[in-house]
């Protein structure tokens, strides 16, 4: 049954002015099935655009379209910084992800995946899961992040939660001159798969730990779990965990949580999570830098799951991604170095890298006249 959203306000016009930044825009629609859905791609001079596909309930048309460009431009960055040759996508399937499922959506949204003959891969996002893509992937080759049954690299939030703790080295380093975890506090927002793992190595190293998740079962489960491991955990309310007194904040749940309420809140050194889109507005990073709190862009933190999604199309290799994701740790303290340098925010002088990086490729594209890749046949 197709889902009633509200009126769009966007008109004709309108949307190539909306969508001017980007390559190619989709709208998928397949009555039978009940998809509906868009496909963003924002930049393909890296390679072929990559990204998930999230399923969310959106009210209107303009409110998924807003997501997914902003998504999709942001994977054009995450790409150039973790040093894979895939460009900027992104998708959203209007819906439930607990009602509106079925098989038939999902091999539908495969022969749309399908059409653009490899321009976009893509796998999970927030409200799909790896099971959901297998059904897609009887219609296309072009996706990636599913189970390692079915010749996948499976779970991404090990490779995350691993980029995250050396993201979390790297901040020690840069701030205290050493990048021990041992005798550190960190308050963790969110204890879903990624949060979960980055709180029990954190644990096994010695740090002190405040923790926040809207499940009880999490608290109680790494409360527990501390008893073994040599930290301890100090459980504290949602609201509570932005003015705890700790060495680092650990976002690894909802986006937008730095903002004009939270951040005079913060008594930490520094802000290094997993949590996409961290920042409400650009400018609460120069509101940090005011206040002397180091930031730690998101996706050069939370870059291990994509790492792993995209050498899956090598063929699955665990240990040449976590060596891979080590390089965290060094392209963080570039970026740290480089703003002290420059005197501008974290996320200007990793946007800047990005950037460079981008338009490296586009002369070198230009002058050989390679054209567009991929350079893959996968799972063919």
């Amino acid at each position: 049954m197709a889902k009633q959203l509200e009126k769009s306000s966007i008109g004709n016009e309108d949307i190539f002015q909306k969508i001017a930044n980007h390559e190619q825009v989709v709208f998928c629609n397949d009555p039978a099935s009940g998809l509906q859905a868009i496909i963003a791609i924002h930049d393909t001079t890296l390679g072929p655009a990559l990204g998930g596909t999230r399923m969310y309930p959106y009210k209107s048309m303009d409110e998924a379209l807003e997501d997914v460009l902003r998504l999709s431009e942001g994977m054009t960055y995450k790409c150039a910084a973790a040093d894979i040759d895939f460009g900027g996508g992104k998708a959203v399937i209007i819906g439930d992800p607990e009602k509106d499922k079925s098989p038939a959506l999902f091999r539908a949204f495969g022969q749309y995946v399908d059409s653009l003959n490899g321009r976009f891969y893509t796998g999970t996002d927030m409200g799909t899961t790896m099971e959901d893509f297998v059904h897609a992937l009887k219609e296309t080759n072009f996706i990636n992040g599913i189970p390692e049954q079915y010749g996948g690299s499976g779970d991404s939030s090990i490779p995350t939660s691993q980029g995250v703790i050396y993201a979390l080295k790297a901040t020690n380093q840069y701030l205290f001159g050493n990048d021990s975890l041992s005798g550190k506090t960190y308050a963790i927002q969110g204890l879903g798969k990624v949060g979960y793992k980055v709180a029990e190595q954190l644990l096994e190293a010695g740090a002190n730990l405040f923790v926040t998740d809207i499940h009880e079962n999490a608290l109680n489960s790494i409360k527990e779990k501390s008893k073994e491991l040599s930290g301890s955990v100090t459980i504290v309310k949602s609201d509570e965990i932005y003015s705890v007194n700790a060495d680092v904040f650990v976002p690894c749940a909802m986006g937008g949580i730095i903002n004009d309420e939270t951040i005079p809140k913060l008594k930490v050194k520094a802000v290094v999570g997993s949590a996409n889109n961290q920042l409400k507005f650009l400018r609460h990073a120069n509101v940090l830098n005011e206040k002397g709190i180091l930031y730690a862009p998101d996706y050069i933190v939370n870059a291990g799951g994509l790492i792993q999604v995209a050498d899956e199309l090598y063929g699955p290799n665990k240990e040449r991604v976590l060596l891979k994701t080590k390089g965290i740790y060094r392209s963080l303290l570039e970026i740290f170095k480089q703003a002290e340098l420059d005197c501008i925010t974290t996320v200007e002088a990793a946007n800047r890298k990005c950037q460079n990086t981008i338009e490296g490729q586009r002369n070198r594209n230009s002058f050989f006249a390679r054209g567009r890749r991929p350079k893959w046949n996968i799972k063919e």
